[in-house]
């Protein structure tokens, strides 16, 4: 019987698999709220953003996912070739 748990010598790997995963989920949660921030920012404008209606909020989602799509694309020239992330290593 086989184990998909790691052998106690691979706890140096697993250290390094937790970090790199810690810091490519930080960068997506900065991201994302920055994104979000700036779509509903362009999509509804800054003193109707809490009363957006259907189609703006649409929009932001719209917005967001095509921002989404440009940090990836730029995270190819910038981090790993084979990484939508930016920060390196991942």
């Amino acid at each position: 019987m086989t184990s998909n748990l790691p052998n106690i010598g691979d706890a140096e790997t697993v250290v390094k698999t937790a970090a790199i995963y810690a810091k490519d989920l930080a960068e997506r949660v900065i991201w994302t709220g920055l994104t979000a921030s700036a779509a509903v920012a362009l999509a509804a404008g800054p003193g109707d953003m809490f009363s957006a209606s259907f189609w703006e909020s649409v929009g932001v989602a719209g917005i967001a996912a095509g921002g989404s799509l440009v940090k990836g694309l730029i995270a190819r020239f910038v981090g790993s070739k084979n990484s939508a992330s930016t920060a390196s290593g991942v």
